[in-house]
């Protein structure tokens, strides 16, 4: 009989001997089906914090198995994945760094890289290798629950690894994300960190805000906004939707380049507003004109927003 179609390519061999993911969230029970569809590991093993979310992975089957600790999941491991909000990764860094083997690759899945790298790097023993991963993907929903094999597909990650890193432990960290067929990308921390400063932390500070605003409204009840949501509001609220610590974490550990962002965004706010107030419509035009430009190429790129429901019945 031969083996069913996946969304992508499934090894002959396990890139992998053991796959820890630690934080089975969207991102790593994501991991964990496609790892475990695709053979990228001979076994994996997760754990989380929470035992209610260890009990559901194990309902789930997830895994291979389901490690009580994260220093139970990490020991042995070949690739060690850490899932956790970008917060507590040097914490779970110097827990598993007891029983991380020479040659190991650690990484992770944070939104922000510079404070990640720099948080982690003094846990690390001598011979483990730290390849920082950010998969640009993910839905609204949370949990072990949440995850479907085919979220990276055709998705970006960007890979940071710091100066000196070995390359051949880029390179498998590459093939890794790549056989999760996500589209990888490597760049410095700290300009991954003024990117998605713009792609991503401001658009949701910004969707937080409105979302906020609109249920603040006297005039206007929550019934009402619920109602008549257009389109635009809905897609803040689906932003809006996303994971409250972790988005609380990103923002804190990516101050600097938020509140630049910040700063030019509210620069470029004032002059809209005051094109609103005077009457110049020549320059919202324009802008409107120039910004719609940006549309377009990111649907070129095929980066629309993952059609979430579609995936999950491939």
């Amino acid at each position: 009989m031969s083996a069913p179609e996946t969304f992508a390519p499934r090894r002959d061999e396990p890139l992998f001997g053991r796959l820890a993911i630690i934080g089975i969230g969207l991102i790593g029970s994501s991991i964990a089906h496609a790892a475990k569809e695709l053979n990228l590991a001979r076994h994996i093993v997760l754990s989380d914090a929470d035992p209610d979310v260890r009990r559901r992975a194990r309902e789930l089957d997830l895994g291979h198995e389901v490690a009580e600790s994260a220093l139970e999941a990490a020991r042995d491991a070949d690739h060690i994945v850490l899932c956790v909000p970008v917060g507590a990764c040097g914490a779970v860094a110097e827990e598993i760094a007891p029983v991380l083997k020479a040659g190991a690759i650690l990484s992770d899945v944070g939104s922000v890289k510079h404070a990640v790298v720099e948080a982690v790097s003094p846990h690390l023993p001598e011979g483990v290798h730290f390849v920082p991963a950010h998969p640009v993907a993910g839905t609204e929903n949370s949990g072990p629950d949440a995850g479907f094999p085919s979220l990276f597909l055709n998705r970006w990650c960007i890979l940071t690894p710091p100066p000196g890193t070995d390359e051949a432990a880029i390179a498998r960290t590459r093939q890794f994300w790549e056989g999760m067929a996500a589209i990888v990308e490597v760049m410095g921390s700290q300009h991954h960190d003024l990117v998605l400063a713009i792609t991503s932390h401001l658009p949701h500070l910004i969707a937080y805000n409105i979302v906020g605003t609109a249920e603040d409204l006297a005039a206007v009840t929550q019934s009402e906004v619920i109602k008549f949501s257009a389109g635009g509001f809905r897609d803040f609220t689906r932003i809006a939707a996303s994971d409250p610590t972790m988005w609380r974490d990103v923002f804190l550990a990516n101050k600097e380049a938020v509140l630049e962002m910040l700063g030019r965004f509210n620069e470029d706010l004032a002059l809209l507003t005051r094109a609103i107030r005077y009457g110049d419509g020549e320059t919202l035009h324009k802008h409107f004109t120039r910004t719609r430009a940006i549309r377009r190429g990111i649907v070129a790129l095929g980066q629309e927003k993952a059609e979430t429901e579609k995936l999950k019945k491939r």
